[in-house]
């Protein structure tokens, strides 16, 4: 003989108050009380989120005014790793600021783990999304690599310990431990990338934001940094022109063309479509273009 903790509940309210509508009325609220459990479960693996979203970098619209981006509605989970896709100028660097609100007065609503990314957010947002510059030196400005990787962690506030740790565990997210001390204009632009990866890692993000991160990389550091980010737990969204980059890395491609979502598929579905990456003027992944593909779609 056994009972759930559901049955045992109605069982001894049953016995205490006697009246049935009581314990219907229990049972009801047990039930809704899973479904939230359930809503809130959904809810913590949504790591960011667009609902219908447009932006135009004129704070005041005049005739001349063209949205960069129009109507964009999407969901990332925890742990994804998004390829952005797309011509110049369709507004993948204008998508990864938004997030992290570098740019600001957009329409309709971004979140950011249930954060509302606006102004009086901004800190929480950006301690949950990190922003990977396209230039690393951009992002580099203090002496040694460590130094840089530890700014941020101190900035925030953090224990001496625990700066030292959240350093320490960044670098060797990176495989850069050993290059802790290494003055940072010594470094090979490899090691530029993989050391500003390494300043946001610090923060302990759930979202790594990267614009063009494989440019200017030799062959032997775009492996490397195809490996370490394949390696990496967190979410992420990779802005690219580099196909075969976005293929290698990423399990979800998302395609922008004249500042609308026109693809979200596997990179199989979308990269290897000749006749639809045509369309939105792109061409297939240079390891592909001379392969037949039809076996693959």
């Amino acid at each position: 003989f056994y009972l759930t903790g559901k049955e045992l509940w109605e069982g001894i309210l049953g016995m205490l108050c006697g009246h049935l509508g009581l314990v219907v009325l229990v049972s009801a609220l047990w039930k809704l009380a899973g479904v939230y459990s359930l809503i809130q479960q959904i809810d913590r693996y949504e790591m960011i989120s667009f609902k219908n979203v447009s932006y135009c970098y004129d704070k005041v619209k005049t005739k001349y005014s063209r949205d960069v981006l129009k109507g964009i509605s999407f969901r990332i989970r925890e742990g994804e790793k998004i390829g952005l896709a797309g011509a110049n100028g369709v507004g993948k660097s204008t998508l990864l600021k938004l997030i992290v609100g570098l740019l600001d007065h957009y329409e309709g609503r971004i979140t950011v783990d249930g954060i509302l990314v606006e102004h009086r957010n901004y800190p929480q947002v950006r301690e949950k999304a990190a922003y990977v510059f396209q230039d690393s030196d951009s992002q580099l400005f203090m002496n040694t690599v460590y130094e840089d990787v530890a700014f941020a962690p101190r900035n925030y506030g953090r224990s001496p310990e625990e700066v030292e740790k959240r350093t320490m565990d960044a670098l060797r997210a990176v495989h850069m431990e050993e290059k802790k001390e290494c003055r940072i204009y010594r470094l090979s632009g490899g090691e530029k990338k993989l050391a500003a990866i390494a300043t946001v890692l610090s923060m302990e993000p759930e979202v790594l934001l990267m614009d063009e991160p494989s440019v200017a990389l030799d062959p032997q550091n775009r492996r490397n940094l195809i490996h370490i980010l394949k390696e990496l737990p967190v979410a992420q969204v990779i802005a690219s022109h580099d196909l075969d980059f976005l293929y290698d890395t990423c399990d979800r491609i998302l395609v922008l063309s004249d500042g609308k979502l026109v693809a979200d598929s596997t990179p199989d579905q979308v990269l290897l479509d000749e006749e639809r990456m045509q369309a939105y003027g792109l061409e297939l992944p240079l390891s592909f273009s001379r392969r037949d593909t039809s076996c693959i779609i």
